[in-house]
């Protein structure tokens, strides 16, 4: 059994009587989809229509109509027997900036009231995505890089680093989303100390750098395996997929680009690898995930008992 099976066998035997994260007519994966991107997967060719529809349509994903990549961060089991993650509570996602009418009647509905914005004002002005308005909904900017130069030389030089696609590249960039996302993150997790009962999105641009950094932090904070949390982070490939012309013609525009396409893909990969390098990156440079963000945000130990508290719920078996 593949892991999303697993993690979908699991959510049905703990859930389905309790928390009804999902009915079971969305419970039943279709291998032969499965075993095709593990088969065929080449990380920069386009996947089956049919594949990602199936996938996209069942948890962890969650359909908010205009918005890409949006995945509930609930029913992942932890260290502690029968606690798993809040589902429901925290959410990920790529940008807001095209949410459609039903899409933002579709956040109401799921309570999320509260959307954190990761991106800094140079990257909306430079790709024209501004913060929408969701009546009912408080967008709270929280860039990680206020100031981000977005002049071509810039660009070029960024562009340049991670079109290579390789774990050593990524691991320079997250790196730097550490250190300067503390305040940022701090935000986040301050919602999650104070409104335990206020469902939260929070999201960049792709929905899978700083937002897969952030992710990687509450989930860990929570007490899941960093195995289940890289597998949450390869989701990405899929969840990316809708937005995938979009994001190349929007890439396609600039130089290194322009007539490389598979070096802008290379750029939003997500393996699985590239997230367990991070979890040692976080060891060996930061101390561990407790002690980044005590030494980033200011969060103290009783804080971050609060929060971890706050991010899971005990459940049953029902056997």
């Amino acid at each position: 059994m593949n892991w999303y099976d697993a993690r979908l066998a699991f959510i049905c035997e703990y859930h389905c009587g309790s928390y009804s994260v999902c009915p079971h007519s969305r419970l039943q994966t279709n291998a032969s989809l499965l075993s095709q991107m593990t088969a065929t997967d080449s990380e920069l060719e386009p996947l089956d229509p049919a594949y990602v529809a199936d996938v996209l349509s069942r948890p962890p994903f969650v359909q908010i109509p205009g918005v890409c990549n949006v995945r509930d961060l609930g029913s992942y089991p932890t260290a502690t027997p029968d606690v798993v993650t809040k589902p429901g509570y925290a959410y990920r996602s790529a940008e807001l900036s095209s949410i459609t009418e039903e899409g933002a009647r579709k956040m109401v509905s799921l309570g999320i009231l509260t959307v954190f914005d990761l991106r800094s004002d140079p990257e909306m002005r430079k790709y024209s995505s501004p913060i929408p308005t969701i009546e009912g909904v408080d967008v709270v900017p929280t860039p990680v890089f206020k100031n981000e130069d977005y002049s071509p030389e810039k660009l070029a030089k960024k562009f340049e680093l991670y079109a290579t696609g390789t774990t050593e590249s990524f691991m320079i960039l997250y790196s730097q989303i550490l250190e300067h996302g503390g305040p940022a993150f701090g935000t986040i997790l301050r919602h999650v100390r104070d409104k335990p009962n206020s469902p939260f999105i929070f999201h960049c641009t792709a929905g899978k750098d700083r937002t897969g950094v952030i992710a990687a932090i509450l989930l860990k904070l929570a007490g899941v395996d960093n195995h289940f949390i890289s597998q949450d982070y390869s989701l990405t490939r899929v969840g990316r997929e809708p937005d995938r012309a979009k994001v190349l013609g929007r890439l396609s525009k600039e130089p290194l680009f322009a007539a490389n396409s598979e070096a802008a893909m290379r750029m939003l990969t997500s393996r699985y690898e590239t997230m367990r390098a991070f979890f040692n990156l976080l060891e060996e440079k930061y101390g561990g995930v407790e002690t980044y963000v005590k030494t980033y945000t200011e969060l103290t130990d009783q804080d971050l008992k609060a929060i971890r508290s706050n991010l899971v719920v005990t459940t049953k078996s029902r056997m």
